[in-house]
C-alpha cells in the first residue's frame, strides 16, 4: 500500500518527527490561531501530540495569563483542548509507487519538481476528503452523537527522502491530531476507528491522484505489476526496468525471505495457508524482523549524488540517464495502442476493487452506516472523486474530441 496509518500516543513519540522540518497542514480550527504552511515548532508538537492533547501554543497562553495574575491552575486549564487523552493523533504515511520515486531519485530537477508537486497535491486531496467525509467527533453518552469538525482538522506534515536501508523512498508523514472542535465551541476526540477503516480508500485516492498528475505532466502511462502473488496488482509507470526496482527494494527482498520462512511455520502449525488477516500479521512480523535502526538524515543533494553514483556503477549511464525517455516512449506506445479512454476504465476497475475490499474488511466496522455489510460512505466518496479526477484530467490522443464530465 502507498498509505499506512499508525497511532501516536502521548509521551516522547513526537520527537521522532523533529528529524526534519515540519510544516502545518489541514484547514485548522480558527480558535487555534494557526495558518496552513507555517513551520511547526518543537514546543507546538510537544503540546499537541506529547502532552495529551494541549493547545499548540499552550506555553504562551499560560505565560500570558500568569503575567496577568491568573492562578497556575486557571492558566494550565486555559491551555487545554478538552479533556486529556492518551492517543493524541494518528500518523498517515504517504509514499509513491517504486517506479515513481525511482524517476524522482534518478531524474533531473524538473522531473523531481513535478513528482513532488503531484505528491503534495495528492496528500492535500486525501486530507480534504478525510475532513469532509471521514472525520467525526463523538460525544454524548457512549459516543452516540457524532458531528463533523466544522473548522477542519489540525495536522503537521514532514518529509523523508530515504528508506532505512539508505535507498530512495520519497515519503511524507501526516500527523493528524485527534482533537477537534464542535459547533458549540467545545473540544472533543476524533473517532480514530473511522480513520483506520478508511485507510484502503485513502490509499486508492492518493494513488489515483498521484499517478494521474505525474502521467499528465510527464507524458507517461501505467501498467499493472504483480507485487504479491494472488493479490491485486499495483499500477506502476511503464518503462522502468525491473532491475532498477529490485536495486531500490533491498529491504523488500529481505522481508520476502523472512516471510517465506514464517509462512512455512504457520502452515506446519495450522495445516492450512494463512488467510488475509493472518497474511497481514505475518507480513508485519517479517517487516519488524528486518527493521534496522534509523540513520541520521542526510541532505538531499548528498543522497541524490550517492544514488546516482550507485546506479551508474551497477547499470551504466545509458540505463540511468535514459530512464525518463524510455518511460515516455513506453507511455506514448500504450496511449496510441489502447486509445484515450483507458485511464477511465482502469479507474473504474480500481475503484470497484476498493469497494469490494471495503466490503470484505468492514464486517466488524461500527463507525459508518452499512448496507449488505458494506461500509458505503467513504468508498462512495472515493469513487466519485477518483472517477471525476481521472477523466477530467485525461489527455486525449490528437484529434479525438473529449467531453469533460460534470463534477
Amino acid at each position: 500500500m502507498t498509505v499506512d496509518i499508525r497511532v501516536i500516543r502521548a509521551g516522547q513519540m513526537y520527537r521522532y518527527y523533529l528529524r526534519q522540518t515540519v510544516v502545518g497542514d489541514g484547514r485548522r480550527p480558527a480558535a487555534l490561531g494557526l495558518a496552513p504552511g507555517e513551520e511547526v515548532t518543537e514546543s507546538q508538537l510537544r503540546n499537541l501530540f506529547g502532552e495529551r492533547g494541549r493547545h499548540p501554543d499552550a506555553d504562551r497562553i499560560e505565560a500570558d495569563l500568569l503575567a496577568e495574575g491568573a492562578s497556575p491552575k486557571k492558566a494550565f486549564k486555559a491551555g487545554a483542548l478538552g479533556r486529556r487523552v492518551t492517543v493524541t493523533g494518528v500518523d498517515f504515511v504517504f509514499r509513491p509507487q517504486p517506479t515513481i520515486y525511482l524517476l524522482w531519485a534518478l531524474g533531473d530537477e524538473e522531473t523531481r519538481r513535478v513528482i513532488e508537486a503531484a505528491h503534495e497535491y495528492a496528500i492535500i486531496r486525501v486530507l480534504e476528503w478525510i475532513e469532509d467525509e471521514v472525520a467525526v467527533i463523538r460525544y454524548g453518552k457512549d459516543g452516540i452523537s457524532r458531528v463533523r469538525p466544522p473548522g477542519g482538522l489540525v495536522a503537521a506534515r514532514f518529509r523523508h527522502y530515504e528508506a532505512r536501508s539508505g535507498m530512495p523512498l520519497l515519503h511524507d508523514h501526516l500527523l493528524l491530531s485527534v482533537t477537534g472542535q464542535r459547533l458549540d465551541g467545545k473540544w472533543g476526540s476524533i473517532h480514530t476507528l473511522a480513520l483506520h477503516e478508511s485507510t484502503v480508500a485513502a490509499d486508492t485516492l492518493y494513488t489515483l491522484q498521484m499517478t494521474t498528475e505525474v502521467c499528465e505532466e510527464l507524458g507517461l502511462a501505467t501498467v499493472p505489476r504483480e507485487v504479491t502473488p494472488g493479490l491485486r496488482p499495483v499500477m506502476e509507470i511503464a518503462g522502468v526496468d525491473q532491475e532498477l526496482i529490485d536495486w531500490s527494494s533491498t529491504r523488500r527482498r529481505r522481508i520476502e525471505d523472512v516471510l517465506e520462512g514464517i509462512t512455512d511455520d504457520y502452515v506446519k502449525k495450522h495445516g492450512r495457508l494463512p488467510g488475509e488477516r493472518a497474511r497481514h500479521g505475518l507480513a508485519w512480523w517479517a517487516a519488524q524482523e528486518t527493521r534496522s535502526d534509523k540513520k541520521t538524515p542526510r541532505p538531499l543533494d548528498q543522497l541524490l549524488a550517492w544514488w546516482r553514483v550507485s546506479a551508474l556503477l551497477k547499470f551504466g549511464q545509458r540505463m540511468v540517464d535514459g530512464l525518463l525517455q524510455r518511460c515516455q516512449a513506453a507511455g506514448a506506445a500504450i496511449r496510441a495502442r489502447v486509445g484515450p479512454w483507458v485511464d477511465t476504465a482502469l479507474a473504474t476497475v480500481d475503484v470497484a476493487a476498493v469497494v469490494f475490499t471495503c466490503a470484505e474488511s468492514s464486517t466488524t466496522a461500527t463507525s459508518w452506516p452499512k448496507r449488505d455489510g458494506i461500509c458505503w460512505r467513504p468508498c462512495a466518496a472515493v469513487a466519485s472523486r477518483a472517477a471525476w479526477t481521472t477523466t477530467s484530467r485525461m489527455r486525449p490522443c490528437p484529434g479525438t474530441p473529449v467531453s469533460s464530465p460534470r463534477p
